[in-house]
């Protein structure tokens, strides 16, 4: 059944590394560009909430949360939650970090699809991580490939989430890359690096996609399904 398999870090191993350089990506980035100012003055919560107020979306809240780039936007209360290190800050990373979130608001206002398909599936996905987890460890101690299959079949929701949240965030980039110009909050010379974190973030997606694909691939090599060997 399965257990520790060195495999198993063949298989997602290369999605792993990626992950972890993306990441350190991130926090590179964001630290280089923390400590240059965007020439309009506005804070990360300023430069959200004038770019929302440009495109006609007043319900929006903002309010800040703790931890570091934590920034999320929340579809259920429409509420646009930002770091400390974004929410006050005047620097071109919480400027491309604040409108990146805004961006998500405006896909929530436009209706924009891929949103909607991806908040549909956090309550399934949520449920197929920890019950797949749950399915694989019943199934090794049960000697039961048929509870590890149906674990598959869970994790595939997490495979599927993290696909379909590729596009979603690529839209929200390329949104607040383009208003954040039209609408005066930094300058045109300015937004390659007010969007350099954006585009760091954005491998970390990848990252997690290819990471949960290579794991979903590696159960069903297990299960012999592409051309592996067999359970036993």
């Amino acid at each position: 059944m399965i257990g520790f398999d060195p495999m198993y870090f063949l298989f997602v191993g290369p999605g792993m590394i990626v992950a972890l350089i993306a990441t350190i990506r991130v926090r590179m980035t964001f630290s280089k560009y923390s400590s240059t100012a965007v020439s309009s003055g506005l804070t990360g919560a300023q430069a959200a909430k004038f770019m929302l107020e440009r495109q006609g979306v007043y319900d929006v809240a903002i309010e800040a949360v703790d931890g570091f780039l934590s920034d999320h936007y929340d579809p259920t209360s429409r509420t646009l939650r930002l770091s400390p290190g974004v929410y006050q800050s005047q620097s071109l990373s919480a400027i491309g970090v604040a409108c990146h979130e805004a961006g998500h608001a405006l896909q929530h206002a436009t209706h924009y699809a891929w949103l909607g398909w991806r908040s549909a599936l956090v309550p399934a996905t949520s449920f197929g991580s920890f019950g797949s987890y749950i399915c694989f460890i019943l199934g090794m101690f049960l000697q039961s490939p048929t509870l590890v299959l149906i674990g598959v079949g869970l994790f595939s929701l997490v495979v599927l989430f993290s696909i379909v949240t590729l596009p979603v965030e690529w839209n929200a980039s390329a949104r607040a890359k383009a208003l954040m110009v039209s609408t005066g909050i930094v300058r045109a010379d300015e937004q390659d690096d007010a969007a350099a974190v954006l585009n760091a973030a954005f491998l970390t997606y990848v990252a997690s996609a290819v990471t949960s694909l290579l794991t979903l691939l590696y159960y069903l090599w297990r299960l012999g399904l592409l051309g592996g060997r067999r359970n036993d």
